[in-house]
């Protein structure tokens, strides 16, 4: 039996627009991923999966899926007796997707219709995020299904606005001095309680107003700009959205990061953005001298995910 791989995946941008409308581009990130075996569940963590897993059967059979996306719960139910987890290296309250390649495996290996990723059309596709919104739901109390659908695909996708998703080629990294890379706060982050601060935030008429006015602006400027691989453009907007994050996201970034946040934006060497929902976990960082960055960011470990 083949056990697919879903690896993990990066919001480059759009943490909190997309549920304001913006919009998002997330890409596959394959240094961690997670597969559904089958073992005698001697350890610790097989054993924590499997029952994890259970809990997780008794949701969906409740759930109303529509006609086309029924899941096979009594075979998934049959596999959970035989010894079946979920096994992942992808980090928990990291912002890279963990439960979202679990929801995209269970589908892919339950699912009653097949369907192909490379020939999913654009309806299609927003009937999958859809529905994997609603399986997701259970780690997360509301998803967008966005998460699952990267991890699914294993394309990157442009969110164009919150009901349409398409396809999208990421501009091919030839190994320049540039880089985009990962920051490891040292401490994991919580989706809920983070998505709760902005909903506060956003009773506010004045946050909102700079939700719209400004983010929402340098965010989508910032696809526009990477896309077309224009990279002017590309670090005066992402300047605009971390000192924008600086002011109007500070207890979402984990306190460890501060500093450094703060010294990107004084030196302009490397620019500092949340990397999904934040309070910990990982945090996104652009340099055009990615040398000069690593040297800054002495202390910290740090992961390169795309070259310029």
């Amino acid at each position: 039996m083949t056990n697919p791989l879903f690896y993990a995946k990066i919001l480059l941008f759009g943490e909190y627009g997309i549920i304001e409308d913006s919009q998002g581009l997330t890409l596959p990130y394959s240094f961690y991923k997670g597969a559904l075996k089958f073992s005698d569940l001697n350890s610790e963590f097989e054993q924590d999966s499997n029952v994890s897993l259970g809990k997780y059967a008794a949701y969906l059979k409740e759930l109303q899926l529509p006609e086309n996306f029924q899941i096979n719960i009594s075979k998934l139910q049959e596999d959970l007796r035989q010894g079946l987890f979920f096994d992942s290296n992808i980090p928990q309250g990291y912002g890279v997707g963990s439960s979202g390649a679990l929801v995209a495996a269970i589908f892919e290996r339950y699912s009653l219709h097949t369907f192909l990723p490379e020939h999913i059309s654009k309806t299609e596709l927003k009937e999958l995020k859809k529905v994997f919104g609603l399986m997701e739901s259970f780690f997360h109390g509301k998803s967008s299904g966005i998460d699952p659908l990267i991890c699914y695909m294993n394309l990157p996708i442009l969110i164009e606005n919150r009901d349409d998703v398409n396809k999208v080629s990421i501009p091919q990294s030839a190994e320049g001095k540039g880089a985009i890379f990962l920051i490891d706060s040292g401490m994991t982050g919580e989706t809920g309680p983070m998505v709760q601060i902005f909903f506060e935030k956003m009773k506010t008429e004045g946050f909102r107003k700079t939700m719209k006015e400004e983010f929402i602006r340098y965010n989508n400027a910032c696809i526009d700009a990477f896309l077309k691989k224009e990279m002017n453009p590309l670090f005066r907007n992402l300047k605009n959205l971390s000192i924008w994050a600086y002011e109007h996201f500070k207890p979402m970034i984990p306190e460890s990061i501060y500093k450094a946040w703060k010294n990107g934006l004084d030196t302009n060497a490397y620019y500092l953005k949340l990397c999904g929902s934040g309070g910990g976990g990982y945090i996104l960082g652009f340099t055009k001298d990615y040398e000069k960055a690593e040297k800054m960011l002495q202390g910290f470990h740090k992961e390169v995910i795309y070259r310029f």
